[in-house]
């Protein structure tokens, strides 16, 4: 029977921050808090003993015992993963599968996709609404039967050519966001081309008893050049591709249109509603929203989560919800919410960042060009 997969991200997308890197401290605040839970008490994935034979900076997160990163700082990591590539454990990601007659009206009342037009071997990016049109959480919607699986994510130049190394599937057929069970290295694998680091990549279930082996091969294959990567690189690396973390640039009070996601509501269910809040975002898609999410290059300390923006006069405009250091563009990147009016680019503001007032100015996203294998 075909299934419903709504994954990726009923457990939150973040990823952590340190001194080596440059990452936004988005989930650095995360982690310290979730630093007192007990050791004992977290939840660790099939490849645990693989990340701490091979340098894992194990830290909680979310429940799970994850690599915040290896033996690279955070910077290299991030580069490499531009240059070449990465292989990340993803395991502690949700899936919820749905099946059965009520499975598409169920999740349609629930989610502003349109799944009843998904076909098989694609997916769609989607958002859980509340009933003030706020997003509840961001999620993957597609076709799938699902058992007891791990996921790595393969990100970089070298995802492709490295993965067709372990299949005799013709990857070159596969584009963004198509997904099909194939057999990658003797496992029955369940292939997506995506990711969340603006670079071609993949996003491979595979089952938990072959996950280690799986790794293994694909590092061996590409010749030392994919390298592990943690969660601090993956941070860095969706902030340059300009892809919302929820719990910072996603909120229940931010709506869809509010954080530049209008294009993932479905055109019938923009035309029907039927889901949680369609009355406030369909208002929004005809009136505009008051705020919208823009990218912004500053001047000074990297803005941080909860730095405020102000205007010239020192009015308050706006908030910034993630920001770093680029690895990649050498320059401070951040995200935010300004009023509308505001949101074009060149229009130039202040983000305060320790008590001072530094220049910025708003730029089009995504800060580094994002590479997804598209079809011509």
């Amino acid at each position: 029977m075909r299934g419903l997969l709504a994954c990726a991200t009923l457990a939150r997308r973040a990823a952590a921050a340190s001194s080596t890197g440059g990452a936004s401290t988005a989930a650095r605040r995360h982690l310290a808090g979730a630093a007192e839970a007990a050791e004992a008490e977290l939840k660790k994935t099939a490849l645990y003993d693989f990340h701490v034979a091979h340098g894992g900076k194990m830290v909680p997160f979310a429940g799970w015992s994850m690599p915040i990163q290896y033996k690279d700082t955070i910077m290299d990591s991030t580069l490499n993963c531009r240059a070449h590539g990465s292989l990340f454990d993803v395991s502690h990601m949700c899936g919820l599968s749905l099946q059965g007659s009520q499975a598409i009206p169920f999740l349609e009342s629930l989610v502003v996709a349109d799944v009843a037009a998904l076909k098989d071997g694609t997916g769609s990016l989607t958002v859980f609404t509340n009933d003030k049109g706020g997003a509840i959480d961001d999620s993957v919607v597609k076709w799938h039967v699902h058992d007891e699986r791990s996921l790595l994510a393969l990100q970089g130049p070298l995802a492709a050519p490295t993965l067709q190394l372990l299949t005799k599937e013709d990857l070159s057929k596969m584009y963004f966001s198509d997904f099909k069970m194939i057999d990658i290295n003797g496992s029955a694998c369940f292939l997506t081309r995506t990711g969340y680091t603006g670079e071609d990549g993949f996003e491979i279930s595979v089952p938990s008893e072959n996950a280690v082996d799986l790794a293994k091969a694909l590092l061996e294959k590409s010749e030392g050049k994919v390298r592990l990567t943690g969660l601090g690189a993956r941070d860095s690396l969706r902030l340059e591709a300009g892809l919302c973390l929820y719990g910072n640039d996603m909120e229940q009070h931010i709506t869809p249109v509010e954080a530049g996601l209008s294009w993932a509501i479905g055109k019938r269910r923009k035309a029907e509603g039927g889901f949680l809040g369609a009355e406030v975002i369909l208002k929004q898609l005809k009136e505009g929203p008051k705020i919208r999410r823009v990218g912004i290059f500053s001047q000074g300390p990297p803005p941080r989560s909860h730095s405020e923006i102000v205007s010239g006069t020192g009015e308050n405009i706006g908030e910034v919800t993630s920001g770093g250091f680029s690895p990649c563009l050498k320059k401070n990147i951040a995200m935010g919410y300004v009023k509308n009016g505001l949101h074009k680019a060149g229009t130039e503001f202040k983000v305060v960042v320790r008590g001072k007032q530094y220049d910025a100015v708003v730029t089009k996203m995504p800060f580094v060009p994002t590479k997804y294998y598209k079809a011509p």
